[in-house]
């Protein structure tokens, strides 16, 4: 039975993506797997607190997510 964790930095999605997120992977995972294996695929999301993600030494926060998905890149 596979675990999928998808960490993510708390105060970015919403609960309905977060709901999307868990949907589609376990989508994903049953097109690889097969349909019997829906039932036992699990898949957590795991929020960080807003500046406890560090890329480059540097705290990422929420904000800086919301600017780079407001900017497109």
């Amino acid at each position: 039975m596979p675990l999928v964790d998808i960490q993510l930095i708390e105060g970015v999605f919403t609960a309905d993506q977060k709901k999307s997120m868990i949907e589609k992977v376990t989508d994903v995972m049953v097109g690889i797997e097969g349909e019997a294996m829906r039932g036992v695929t699990w898949v957590r999301v795991m929020e960080v607190p807003s500046g406890a993600w560090g890329i480059g030494g540097k705290g990422l926060t929420a904000e800086d997510v919301k600017a780079l998905q407001a900017s497109g890149a």
